[in-house]
């Protein structure tokens, strides 16, 4: 393993403007810099998975495919001058990986280079191509959604089942805005079963004698968050389903209980529906039974 003094670490401006830039068949544009460890097929996969109906929003952003992105410059360019003059965002790219330049690194981070938006992802801070693939998914997902919004048929799909009680949510953020969206009661009435007793893994809350929203009031505004955090996760998994297989419960976190699967079997069956993959890529549900 390299020493620290040994990597090389440039600007993120400069790693933009020398990394060769590629455009995936699906139009994404593209590169890589440094000893990212993976293989220029296997990156060429996983960007191709994007559907071009997807991928046509993305036409601005550039991703770039680096060791490690560093969240704060190294102390001996904060005393350069220059350093600020040649990029003033302060963002760094290490050209290979060293475990003292990993406790400095972040998984992602966005810049502005010569007018283009892109995004820096550090493929050494993944363990596995799983957990590399669903950070470049999850990035797509949130620019597509900037870009192009979410279809009303998903909005009335996940709002449907956000007012039914489905137990859980696709991540932290969208478990948030369900809860301000709906009232903290309202959730508490879907969360409080579980403290009770063990629940089989995949248990789907049914839905009380009352909505959700009888009697209350949405919050508007942590409603379309909510709808806008719901879509770009579902966006995601789906990507992420076209280039791994993977078991759902790996998208388990501790921080807030995960969407019942026949809930997101929905949501990803409509998002294939709206984006069909492309004839390289396969996406498919296999239903496990408990024995």
């Amino acid at each position: 393993m390299p020493e620290t003094a040994q990597i090389e670490v440039k600007p993120a401006m400069e790693v933009a403007r020398v990394a060769p830039l590629l455009e995936a068949s699906n139009g994404i544009h593209y590169g890589s810099f440094g000893d990212t460890q993976l293989a220029a097929a296997d990156l060429q996969r996983m960007v191709e998975a994007v559907p071009s109906a997807i991928a046509a929003a993305l036409h601005h952003k550039r991703y770039y495919f680096v060791p490690l992105t560093l969240s704060e410059p190294l102390e001996a360019e904060l005393n350069d001058p220059a350093f600020f003059e040649i990029d003033s965002s302060k963002l760094m790219i290490a050209a290979d990986f060293s475990t003292e330049l990993s406790d400095m690194a972040i998984c992602h981070r966005n810049a502005k280079v010569d007018g283009a938006d892109c995004i820096f992802i550090s493929t050494r801070l993944m363990q596995d191509r799983f957990a590399l693939s669903f950070e470049f998914y999850i990035n797509a997902g949130h620019h597509f959604v900037d870009a192009a919004g979410v279809p009303e048929s998903f909005m009335r799909l996940v709002w449907s089942q956000a007012e039914a009680n489905v137990r859980g949510e696709t991540s932290q953020d969208a478990w948030e805005q369900r809860s301000k969206a709906l009232g903290s009661n309202a959730m508490q009435r879907v969360v409080a079963p579980e403290t009770k007793r063990r629940r089989p893994k995949f248990w789907t809350a049914r839905a009380v004698p009352e909505s959700a929203t009888e009697n209350r009031a949405v919050d508007e505004k942590a409603r379309m968050q909510y709808l806008e955090a719901a879509f770009s996760d579902a966006v995601a998994i789906y990507l992420l389903s076209l280039t791994v297989d993977f078991d759902y419960s790996e998208l388990r976190e501790r921080e807030y209980p995960l969407l019942a699967a026949p809930a997101l079997a929905e949501r990803l069956k409509h998002v294939a529906k709206l984006f069909p993959p492309s004839e390289a890529h396969e996406f498919a549900i296999h239903y496990r039974r408990n024995r």
